[in-house]
Order: C-alpha cells, then sequence, then structure tokens
C-alpha cells in the first residue's frame, strides 16, 4: 500500500473531548450503530484487508493512571499529564481508524498482597512502609524492611524465613539488572475495582474501531504475579525464586504476535515505567532476530508522560534517557497530530 493515500477521518460527534478525564458508562449499542454508518459514509474496510498492518500498543490507559483523583494518577511536570494523553490517543485513533488493524490494551492488574503494596514489608516495628518507598538491597540485608511474616503462607511460601530469603533474593535480582529500586506503590489497579478498568472514552474509541473494523481489540492482563512488579506487559521483573526455577514467563505470544505487524504503535502510561520497560523488552526481542525491525516501531511522544509525585520523585530524565536510546536503536519518536503517511515506512 503506497502511505501517500492515507487520510486521516473526523472525529464522530459522539467524541467529547471534556469527559475524557471522567468515569462513565459506554453506550455499546448506539456504538455499534454509529460504527456502521461511520464505516459506510467513510467506505472503511475490514481490518483483515489491511497492508500494511498496522498495531496500537496501549499500554495501561486505565482509570489508575489516567483519572484525576485516581491512585496513581500520572500527572507528569504538567499536573494534566494522563488526561491531556488521552485526548490526544482517542484522536488518533478515531483519525486514523481505517488504517489501525488492530489494537492491543494492556490492562495492570493487581491484589493487595503484591511485593510493591505495603502489606508486603514490615520494619521492626511492624509498621508498612509508606507509599513511594523506595527499597534497596541494604534495605533488606540490614532489617530495615522485612517481608511481612504473617502472609507467607498467603503467598504459598512455607513459612517467614522462606519469604523473607526471597524477598531479599528479589532485591538483589533488580539490583543486578539495574533496574529501578523497589517501589512501595500506592494500592492501585486492583482487580475488580473501579481503577483497573479502561478509561471510558479510550474503551470508547477502541470498541467503535472494533465495531467498523470489524475486529476485537486485544486485551492483555499483566501484573498479577504477587512476586514480582511486571512494569513490561512482555516480561515480569524477576522470574526465577533462589534455586526453585521460573516463578513467572515472557509473554511469548504477544511478542510473537506484535512482531507479524509490519508497524507497531506504541502509547499508554507511565512513560518511565510500565511504557518503557515494554519498549525496552520489545526491542530485546527484537534485537534478537533483526536489530533491522526495530524501524517498525513508532513511538507516539504526546501520548505518555512519566510518573512525577512533586517534591518526592520525578523520573522525566529517566523516561527522556530511554527513548533517546530507542530512537537510537532505529525506533521512530512521532507526535499523535501527525498525519500518517509522514512517518508510517512500510
Amino acid at each position: 500500500m503506497d502511505v501517500t493515500t492515507l487520510t486521516q477521518l473526523p472525529l464522530p460527534s459522539h467524541f467529547d473531548p471534556q469527559r475524557v478525564g471522567e468515569v462513565w458508562p459506554v453506550p455499546y449499542q448506539e456504538r455499534t450503530a454509529g460504527a456502521i454508518a461511520w464505516t459506510q459514509q467513510h467506505a472503511i474496510s475490514a481490518a483483515a484487508t489491511d497492508h500494511p498492518r498496522v498495531c496500537l500498543l496501549a499500554i495501561d490507559v486505565q482509570n489508575t493512571f489516567c483519572i484525576p483523583g485516581y491512585e496513581l494518577f500520572v500527572g507528569g511536570r504538567s499536573g494534566r499529564g494522563a488526561v491531556d494523553d488521552t485526548l490526544r490517543l482517542c484522536e488518533f485513533v478515531y483519525r486514523n481508524l481505517g488504517q489501525l488493524t488492530e489494537i492491543v490494551a494492556t490492562m495492570d492488574t493487581h491484589t493487595a498482597t503484591q511485593i510493591f503494596h505495603a502489606v508486603f514489608w514490615v520494619d521492626a516495628a511492624g509498621e508498612h512502609p509508606p507509599t513511594m518507598t523506595m527499597i534497596s538491597v541494604d534495605d533488606v540485608e540490614t532489617g530495615r524492611w522485612r517481608a511481612n511474616p504473617a502472609i507467607a503462607l498467603q503467598l504459598g511460601q512455607p513459612d517467614a524465613e522462606a519469604l523473607q530469603a526471597y524477598a531479599l533474593h528479589y532485591v538483589r535480582q533488580l539490583s543486578q539488572a539495574e533496574k529501578y529500586l523497589l517501589t512501595i506503590w500506592p494500592y492501585h489497579s486492583m482487580l475488580g475495582g473501579i481503577g483497573h478498568a479502561l478509561v471510558p472514552a479510550f474503551e470508547e474509541a477502541c470498541f467503535f474501531h472494533g465495531m467498523a473494523r470489524q475486529t476485537q481489540t486485544r486485551i492483555e492482563l499483566k501484573g498479577s504475579n504477587p512476586l514480582t512488579e511486571n512494569y513490561s506487559v512482555l516480561k515480569p521483573e524477576v522470574m526465577d525464586a533462589p534455586g526453585k526455577g521460573a516463578i513467572a514467563h515472557k509473554n511469548q505470544s504477544l511478542i510473537n504476535t506484535l512482531l507479524t505487524f509490519d508497524a507497531v504503535v506504541v502509547a499508554g502510561q507511565a512513560k518511565s515505567h510500565c511504557v518503557a520497560w515494554t519498549i525496552a523488552d520489545l526491542l530485546h526481542e527484537i534485537q534478537a532476530v533483526d536489530p533491522a525491525l526495530a524501524q517498525k516501531v513508532y513511538l507516539l511522544e504526546d501520548c505518555s508522560s512519566p510518573v512525577v509525585v512533586p517534591g518526592v520523585v520525578d523520573f522525566t530524565a529517566a523516561a527522556d534517557e530511554a527513548y533517546q536510546g530507542f530512537a537510537a536503536a532505529g525506533m521512530h519518536r512521532f507526535q499523535s497530530t501527525e498525519p500518517m503517511d509522514q512517518w508510517l515506512k512500510c
């Protein structure tokens, strides 16, 4: 397909940019009828006929991260980061509806008793660490923070000593791999909770796309293993227990799927964590096959924001450094407002 023939579509009348930062029910039946009419009005073909085949990989566009007031809203330095990002992402989906073959939406999925939540850890007085505490190898080796003995059996460990041994192994593995320190995050993306759901405006865009292109949004859950962080949808942070083999595995199915597309567009939250680590893992898999394939990856620069907690942490520089590395490896950085024929190189 000659990319110069690609055209952007107008925004459908149902899309309300003022509601992107709100939670509301998607009217599926209405959107189905609208999508059918939209398909006829704009001569949009089924996704199965696409060439080139383009995938939008949308990382964790969930209420938890994208709606102000929810558990882990990604405000970036502007304070509105994820709201503005989601607005632009929805517009990108609608304007390029006829060229996006498939949308893969990842969903951070947690329960309370996980290694990055406060209940997993206690100090000598039995107190849990405050939110945004970063736990180092030294913190665990010196006993500043210990695995909570009360949850050992619940996590499948034979006793408190075994859980503590695993906790020490875990932070050492992070250190050896030069990953972020273990961060104690607010309870977030809780399975069954409102925060876990996709942002309604984005879910609506995905549903409308699916009905118009006669395809299905692929939902990928990640992060439910209590013994490891899982920033990347492709691989958890730690996959092995001390001397006991694997506790988790790569998402080989999704890796294989992504590599079949002619182009993979990446957006979502947070740029410094789940987005950056997913891209890094995708790049690793690409380089193991053919480094030139990195050129099929496109990073939507204005649809992701880094984690910034004013006065506590600011991961903006880390995110920017990661993206510079991805570009150096051959990936493309672009803005969602740029027409596809200006950036799609396949």
